[in-house]
């Protein structure tokens, strides 16, 4: 692709990518409004932002590392860790309307071990073995909370109860999510209106597209694409340089270490200047 090829796509809406926040110093507040747009490579990025943005999980592992509620208001085990009881938020609707149920809860959690529904808000889940860290395990995106338990494919067709609701999607490819109105976190996270994530292969390319302003966020650019390094910010470190983050985006003070990209979450954690 040349480089008229390339500014040509990353004019055009489809190829504006990717999902970011805005920039500010780390001291300034969050904002809601703007685009956030993140670019990353042929991997397994764009499903991890798009299902932290569409999906919720029963719990959350915080930026600061700490366990938290999402969809779960409390937990409890038995002494063994073999069995556990969740209680759930009243106030969680999916996308297309529907309320939460802890039928919703007990379908998505069926492989891990016995759900049963022990009354409209409330789960028991059996476990084969004990398991005295599932509240942290049941943070991972990959028991992410579903309609019935149903799989999320393809992701244009994704229902979920998380801030952003799916726009335009196509895997692999393209993400464009727009913001839940009324949702049960409003005011605590999912800033930005938009979040649109673009799948860019080549890691120069990307590069160009961050220091051209084209994106907001690159993942793993290529360091010698990117003139005027100072310019922009880095996550984890500018040695270990897995995000690269434009001045326009704002960061949280403390940001998640388990992945590069925030546990998936950025387009709720992020915001715009």
């Amino acid at each position: 692709m040349t480089r008229i090829d390339r500014r040509a796509l990353f004019a055009s809406g489809a190829a504006a990518a990717l999902l970011a926040a805005a920039g500010m110093s780390l001291s300034d507040r969050p904002k809601p409004g703007g685009h956030l747009r993140l670019a990353v490579p042929r991997d397994d990025s764009l499903e991890q932002i798009a299902r932290g943005a569409v999906f919720d999980t029963l719990t959350e592992i915080a930026p600061d590392g700490t366990l938290r509620g999402e969809l779960a208001t409390g937990w409890q085990s038995e002494a063994d860790g073999r069995v556990w009881k969740f209680d759930l938020r009243t106030d969680v609707r999916f996308h297309d309307g529907a309320a939460l149920t802890a039928d919703d809860v007990a379908s998505s959690l069926a492989e891990i071990g016995l759900a049963e529904v022990q009354a409209p808000l409330s789960v028991r889940l059996e476990l084969a073995l004990p398991d005295p860290g599932l509240p942290f395990r049941l943070a991972e995106s990959r028991f992410s909370i579903t309609r019935a338990g149903a799989h999320v494919s393809p992701l244009e067709q994704a229902i979920g109860t998380g801030c952003y609701r799916v726009e335009r999607a196509q895997d692999n490819r393209h993400f464009l999510a727009r913001r839940v109105a009324d949702h049960y976190k409003t005011g605590q996270a999912g800033w930005v209106d938009t979040v649109e994530v673009i799948v860019i292969p080549d890691a120069t390319v990307r590069a160009e597209a961050l220091r051209d302003g084209f994106v907001d966020v690159a993942a793993l650019p290529q360091p010698e694409g990117l003139r005027e390094r100072s310019r922009f910010r880095y996550h984890p470190s500018e040695d270990e340089m897995a995000l690269a983050v434009a001045p326009s985006v704002g960061l949280p003070r403390q940001i998640s270490q388990r992945t590069p990209l925030d546990d998936g979450r950025i387009a709720e954690r992020w915001w715009i200047a």
